[in-house]
């Protein structure tokens, strides 16, 4: 292979490399955000095409690409309790697209304003399309010439067929009633009639506006001979849509039919909306059963909607006429437990986070757990379907929602040492309230703001009052007393009160066979020796009280259990046996089985129970192929897995609390009903067997397998990831594969062209031929760097490293001895005659990966610190890029200081967004008036500089360069004195263009330093 032909990774599509990323870390299903991703992709888009300098056209042309690769990472998943193919649906067709309506009508905002103030105005419905609008045509159009991106998941196949068949119908003058193309039979058209990912793009611009049906004309859009093909008459079967808006009720067919279509328009959502709230009472169960349906999952174009709908018949109004002493939600208890149970799959739940209306969504559950967590049992609901449910299980469908909106799952340590005041923030239910109340209150005052709007039906509207927990004094009180669990041991049961006649009769349930038998058992911090009641009759009497209540009471009784099992009292099989009979009397309760369990693990008080076979179960039927397969996954890492040695006279052991959960969650059956509650202690079961030294979580993981072994590959890519939980070197290593395989600069042959692909990889999974393989570091990266402790040692490391990329990108990435080689070979380049263009591409890439992995580790405040702190640390610190290399020649200092330079760009506008409209721009005048403070005082040699002189005038040049050309406004923003010390440092390097380059963007204030040099200039 030539020299040239080494340096790879430069394609065009790695200039969209941190969308590729960002995509990618949004599909973590162990993260809800309280942020929209169409708000954090939009400023991202806006930020990459400024810095890059391209044209929309390629901007959105490359996002799309970057969507479907994502959806191609996805396309034959490895099963498990993780968001799936729906998830990654919604952010292409749905998130993608809103990104881009954003985007475009930001732009034809401005163009309607602008006319409105000229004399000579058009109607506004007579505007001409703003130029992003035309080249998002042009982008769609080239997109078709990436067919091998273009397929279709097998389960949406269908759907695209029926959008190229549409589109061919158009064509050939046919109609179909109402467009209720879903109705038609495929088997009328030609079998050649195949649609792919690129008709559902064009299917959902069209439905947000944002192209017209010409879009079905494009040159190759369908197959023309298709055309020819379709019948002159097609016989169509009215669809359920169509009967709904014609005025069928809604019957229990027609709500069949309704589940598994989605809706195609906001009309259609909006009647079944005005079902719910005017319906009978079963016509409002089956519009809450429709809306939780295929519209929500793949109803792309209505989407968010149906999401805010949702949450609107979560939040049910007063009746004008209610005069009851209790809550008017009881009456709501059907309506309320339907929607619960309809939102709570994991991707229902990851489709709220990606739209941004968690928050929303928390404040509406609170209530609910409020006035059902209050509630005494004596009554339950009988659904038309001949279910019954009591307020236990409306109050558990709530709760176990509501604490998984936040990262309740994390294991106590991590909550105590995480470093990052903005992501411990985020680990509370008050956090969530605080951001849906900033959301509401500032809504519709900016224009962006008002464009939105107009997507939204006028049937929603949500009261801008605030709301604190102070409103909800029992979820409050139970908050508190979860993290008093955290914090310290139990205390407090006294003797007597009710708190400890819940705990006896809760023990008296759970190990009521042994209470048969035996010395009953009873709270061990109580001090009692028998039981408090004359029976089990008197449990269920004793247990008719509050969820809130039990939930109280079950930490004192699962540090009994557990106490009764360390000490022989109780049976490894008897401890899990009562464990599930306390979930099944309230589901509820499995949050704080997952919350004192962890705390336990983490004050190592009990001793570690021995997975043998005999008391509790065994790994050794699979333990050593899960490690091979951990092994195999990250064989291209370079990072050594730890040797699982047990066996023999060394077996398998995990902490008691983290014993007694994996027993616990194996004893649930895998059905619909309990899916929601394993999404809940299956999230803790995995994150505190992370947290546990090795090998706790490959014995976990081989434990589920040998329950479920679908899931198989799914666990052992969650056990790979522990490797990095408490290994800093490894998570380097990780680190430095990232940089390696995007730069194309190792010697794998996987990796050896660089770019996206050998970054990320095909996901993972075994959906390949041959099994488990080698995952992209990049995969692995983003779903372990929420566990990595030390967040701020991660921006000096990915600092270190880029500058270690550049020395190499600077030799091609050649090893030294063959560099040697290749120097005093006859036609070998030397090595100051590497393309300086190339490398500069290269160099930008790494700087683009860099500023992509700190922002992603740690958000703004991460970019924050390294633009005051470390950046500055690095500049005075004496080290060079050349001393550090052995390497001759300037080329080196001048690529790193480049590097740096887009480096912190990229690292700012991923952070800030180019414009003002994030929350995260307002800290932006401080944290770039420091850094750039920083660069003043050491032109004016106020400080001392210790790196490469090369390096550090690249870096100023670079860096005031990008700045003042991708984001000029900032410089308003900034203190004058500081930008004329910049300026005037410039101009003694002979920079003048950009000395007053730099003045010239500064405002009124730095007006008169820019007519003086423009003075002196000429002078």
């Amino acid at each position: 292979m030539s020299l040239a032909g080494q340096c790879n990774g430069t394609s065009r599509s790695a200039l969209w490399l941190p969308i590729d990323l960002f995509l990618e870390d949004a599909m973590d299903g162990t993260q809800v955000a309280a942020t929209s991703a169409v708000e954090i992709l939009t400023g991202l888009v806006k930020a990459l095409q400024v810095v890059n300098g391209t044209t929309w056209h390629d901007t959105f042309l490359g996002l799309w690409i970057a969507a479907l690769r994502l959806l191609q990472r996805e396309r034959d998943p490895s099963e498990g309790p993780v968001p799936r193919i729906d998830s990654s649906l919604c952010m292409v067709l749905s998130v993608t697209t809103l990104t881009v309506a954003d985007i475009i009508e930001e732009e034809e905002s401005e163009l309607i304003d602008e006319t409105e103030q000229s004399p000579s105005n058009l109607p506004k419905d007579k505007q001409a399309p703003g130029r992003r609008r035309k080249d998002l045509v042009t982008s769609l159009q080239l997109l078709g010439d990436f067919e091998d991106m273009l397929t279709p998941p097998p389960f949406v196949r269908s759907i695209a067929n029926q959008a190229a068949a549409k589109a061919i119908m158009f064509i050939s003058g046919l109609t179909v009633g109402n467009g209720y193309y879903e109705s038609v039979s495929m088997n009328g058209l030609a079998t050649s009639c195949l649609g792919n990912m690129r008709h559902l793009i064009v299917e959902a611009c069209i439905a947000r506006n944002l192209l017209d049906t010409s879009a079905y004309l494009w040159p190759g859009y369908v197959n023309a001979s298709d055309s020819n093909q379709v019948p002159c008459s097609i016989a169509t079967q009215m669809s359920g849509w169509s009967s709904l808006m014609k005025g069928s009720p809604l019957t229990p067919s027609l709500t069949n039919a309704l589940v598994v279509t989605p809706a195609s328009s906001l009309a259609e959502i909006e009647k079944v909306y005005e079902i719910a709230v005017n319906g009978s009472d079963d016509e409002k169960i089956c519009a809450a059963t429709v809306l939780c349906g295929a519209s929500l999952v793949r109803g792309w174009s209505v989407q968010e909607n149906t999401i805010l709908f949702i949450i609107k018949l979560l939040s049910p109004p007063v009746p004008a006429d209610y005069s009851g002493s209790e809550s008017h939600l009881i009456g709501y208890a059907a309506l309320l437990n339907t929607l619960l149970v309809g939102i709570s799959s994991v991707d229902c739940i990851q489709i709220f986070s990606l739209h941004g209306w968690v928050p929303l969504l928390a404040a509406a559950l609170m209530p609910i757990c409020e006035v059902f967590g209050s509630s005494i049992p004596n009554a339950s609901w009988t659904l038309s379907s001949g279910e019954e449910f009591s307020c236990y299980a409306v109050f558990s469908n709530a709760f176990t929602i509501l604490v998984r909106l936040w990262r309740f799952h994390k294991p106590p340590l991590e909550q105590l040492t995480v470093d990052m005041p903005l992501v411990a923030s985020q680990l509370s239910p008050e956090y969530l309230l605080l951001v849906r109340n900033s959301k509401l209150a500032s809504f519709g005052t900016s224009p962006k703001d008002q464009m939105k709007s107009k997507r939204f039906s006028k049937n929603i509207k949500f009261s801008t009052d605030p709301i604190f927990m102070d409103s909800f004094p029992k979820l409050k009180r139970w908050y508190r007393q979860n993290e008093e669990c955290i914090a310290s041991t139990l205390t407090g049961l006294v003797h007597g009160t009710s708190v400890h006649l819940i705990v006896d009769a809760l023990l008296t349930k759970m190990f009521r066979k042994i209470n048969r038998s035996g010395t009953p058992l009873t709270s061990a911090t109580s001090g009692s020796t028998n039981s408090s009641g004359s029976g089990l009759e008197d449990v269920s009497i004793k247990l008719k009280v509050p969820a809130w209540d039990i939930l109280e009471a079950t930490p004192f009784v699962l540090d009994a259990a557990l106490a009764a099992c360390a000490h022989g009292r109780l049976s490894p099989r008897e401890l899990a046996t009562g464990l599930k009979e306390l979930s099944d009397c309230l589901p509820a309760t499995l949050a704080t089985v997952v919350s004192y369990f962890s705390a336990e693990v983490t004050r190592g008080l009990w001793k570690p129970a021995f997975m043998n076979g005999t008391d509790w179960p065994s790994p050794a039927t699979n333990l050593s192929s899960i490690e091979q397969q951990i092994k195999k996954i990250l064989a291209a890492t370079g990072v050594d897995v730890p040797t699982v040695a047990v066996g023999g006279n060394s077996p398998a052991t995990l902490p008691l609390p983290l014993a007694a959960l994996v027993s616990l969650t194996i004893t649930f059956k895998l059905d619909k009903a309990s899916d929601r509650f394993l999404a809940l202690v299956g999230l803790g079961l995995s994150s505190l067997a992370s947290s546990c030294p090795w090998p706790c979580m490959p014995i976990v993981a081989s434990l589920w397998a040998q329950k479920v072994k679908r899931w198989n590959d799914f666990l052992v890519f969650s056990a790979s990831g522990t490797v990095f939980h408490y290994n800093t070197d490894a998570v380097v290593q990780l680190l430095k594969s990232c940089f390696t395989s995007t730069l194309g600069l190792t010697s794998s042959h996987n990796y050896s062209n660089g770019g996206v692909g050998a970054l990320l990889g095909h996901g993972f999974g075994s959906h390949f031929s041959g099994g488990i393989s080698p995952v992209g570091p990049g995969i692995l990266y983003l779903r372990v760097h929420r566990s990595v402790r030390d967040v701020m040692f991660m921006k000096e490391e990915i600092l270190s490293i880029l500058m270690h990329c550049v020395r190499d990108i600077a030799s091609c990435g050649l090893p030294r001895e063959k560099l040697e080689k290749l120097k005093k070979t006859k036609h070998g380049m030397r090595y100051g005659q590497v393309s300086l263009a190339a490398a500069m591409t290269r160099a930008k890439l790494a700087a683009s990966l860099g500023a992509s992995l700190v922002w992603i580790s740690g958000g703004s405040s991460l970019v924050h610190s390294l633009l005051t702190e470390t950046l500055p640390s690095w500049f005075i610190s004496v080290h060079g890029l050349v001393q550090e290399g052995g390497e001759s020649g300037c080329m080196v200092g001048m690529l790193g200081g480049y590097a740096l330079a887009y480096f912190a760009v990229f690292c700012a506008t991923f952070a800030w967004g180019v414009d003002s409209e994030s929350r995260a721009s307002k800290k932006r005048p401080t944290v770039l008036g420091t850094h750039l403070e920083f660069l003043a005082s050491a032109l004016d040699r106020k400080i001392s500089v210790g790196c490469d002189c090369a390096t550090w005038r690249a870096y100023v040049s670079g860096f005031v360069t990008l700045i003042v050309g991708c984001t000029p406004t900032w410089m308003l923003e900034i203190n004058v004195d500081a930008l004329k010390r910049l300026s005037k440092g410039l101009r003694q390097w002979d920079e003048e263009e950009l000395a007053l380059t730099l003045l010239g963007v500064g405002g009124v204030g730095a007006m008169g330093a820019a007519a003086q040099l423009i003075v002196e200039s000429k002078i």
